[in-house]
């Protein structure tokens, strides 16, 4: 019998609907099994309904399909054996207009190949029948997510508590009523709550554990088996680090993966944070910026001699906290900033990054730490580049040339003075230099500073008239270029 189409919403007891009052239905055939669920209610007049049935169904007939002379043949044998080959959950036998009685071959048919058999009185409709089961699908389906919402909530106090790892373990093994574990990246288990399955069950939930632990090869996050009774199921947690979470449990509801879920994604803070070697590293790096060191001294707890940042920006929004963290583990570094309408990032060199789907990057040069300013500025010039082009990633270049022949001192006084008169007034020195890098397109300068093409126009005036120059002379553009960028 194939597997039924369940939906997204929780199956109903059918002890619960033979416990409607106001159904009077009465089951008179075929197994009264209280772990028996119904999925939907099919009503169906056709002599072979397994075309149209998905399973799961209680089929509802008034036996308008049934030929007089049925009950001396093979009929409904072939009927109800098709109901069971189709995954039918139970067939309903309506009485009036056409039958006053269940015919005793059906009775005998239901018996024999165990599918329940429904009565189902005259004063009762097929429609309230199917309302009743609609109803209570509803009910169950929010009792469930009441159930979920509890145990989230208790999952997030419990890692909230000074022993995080030990206190979600408790709590999840108490909501799914049964076993749960957590694995180290060597197999070992580390912690584990709730009550022990039986020994071959353990050492299942064991080898399951490895089948989501990476290992160099593609791995699933999660895996689920089934070993008599128990159901087991194990999550890989974090981003590689190896750390498993096991649950073996006497029985599966349905939002029992959603509760395990959210225990592995808990876990997984906990532990790739504060277990794990790169976590413990970069919390150094950060406690040792706050407390004076300079960046080249903790740059090597970070594990990369050589850095690119990366200022970047969603397609029309501005960032959030997901979607900066999303970009991040796409980029592969964790060391990501979320600024108020930017995301930055900072990335190993040898990792180089690639455009992303929705985002607008612009990175820098690779650069040692002690330059890390300096590429924060490259990089923040590189976004505003790339969104007044509309490229996906521009990267910063930084080429040989003609600043080259001049010692930089004498570049960066020359900058300076040719450049004072800009210097009570930023926002002009800035304008000055994204409408030379767009080689003086008003349009895409605005778009690059997210002001008004007419702003940008007042300011291109304002710094022709203080630096006493006439812009539109190549010659002119060419020397405050290079005055702009200062020698480098």
């Amino acid at each position: 019998m194939p597997d039924p189409t369940v939906p997204p919403t929780p199956p109903v007891s059918l002890t619960a609907l033979l416990a409607r009052e106001d159904l009077a239905l009465r089951q008179i055939a075929g197994p009264s099994d209280p772990g028996i669920v119904i999925h939907w209610a099919h009503t169906s007049e056709m002599a072979d309904p397994y075309p149209y049935l998905l399973g799961g169904e209680l089929l509802l007939t008034a036996g308008v399909h049934v030929p007089e002379a049925a009950g001396s043949g093979t009929y409904f044998d072939d009927y109800v054996s098709r109901i069971v080959a189709a995954g039918g959950a139970a067939l309903g036998f309506g009485l009036a207009p056409v039958h006053d009685t269940v015919p005793r071959a059906l009775v005998a048919a239901c018996d024999s190949y165990g599918l329940p058999l429904l009565e189902v009185p005259p004063r009762t409709t097929f429609s309230g029948v199917a309302r009743a089961v609609w109803q209570l699908m509803a009910q169950a389906r929010l009792a469930e997510l009441r159930r979920v919402t509890e145990a989230q909530q208790s999952l997030a106090s419990a890692a909230s508590r000074p022993d995080p790892v030990p206190s979600v373990l408790r709590q999840l093994a108490r909501r799914l009523g049964g076993r749960a574990v957590l694995y180290g990246p060597d197999g070992t288990q580390i912690a584990g709550a709730g009550r022990e399955p039986a020994e071959e069950a353990r050492e299942a939930l064991t080898g399951l554990a490895e089948v989501v632990r990476p290992t160099g090869r593609p791995a699933p996050t999660s895996a689920t088996d089934t070993l008599g009774d128990t159901h087991l199921a194990a999550y890989a947690l974090g981003a590689g680090e190896g750390f498993v979470l096991g649950v073996a449990t006497p029985h599966r509801e349905p939002g029992d993966h959603t509760i395990a879920s959210v225990a592995s994604v808990l876990l997984s803070l906990l532990t790739g944070e504060h277990q794990s070697g790169a976590g413990a590293a970069r919390s150094s790096a950060l406690v040792r910026l706050l407390l004076g060191s300079a960046p080249e001294a903790v740059a090597p707890l970070l594990g990369a001699g050589r850095w690119v940042v990366v200022h970047a920006r969603p397609e029309g929004q501005l960032p959030d906290a997901v979607a900066a963290s999303a970009l991040g583990a796409a980029l592969g570094s964790p060391l990501v900033d979320l600024a108020r309408d930017a995301v930055r990032v900072l990335v190993p060199a040898g990792r180089e990054p690639q455009p992303q789907a929705g985002w607008t990057l612009g990175v820098s040069s690779a650069v040692e730490p002690p330059e890390w300013p300096a590429a924060d500025g490259q990089a923040a010039r590189a976004l505003a580049r790339a969104r007044a082009t509309r490229t996906p990633l521009v990267r910063h270049r930084a080429r040989p040339g003609l600043a080259e022949l001049v010692p930089r001192e004498e570049a960066e006084a020359h900058a300076r003075a040719l450049l004072a008169p800009l210097g009570a007034h930023p926002p002009l020195a800035e304008t000055l230099r994204t409408w030379l890098s767009l080689h003086g397109s008003w349009d895409r300068t605005a778009v690059a500073l997210q002001v008004h093409r007419n702003t940008v126009r007042q300011r291109i005036a304002r710094c022709a008239a203080l630096l006493d120059a006439d812009l539109d002379d190549p010659d002119v553009r060419m020397e405050l270029w290079f005055a702009l960028r200062g020698g480098k």
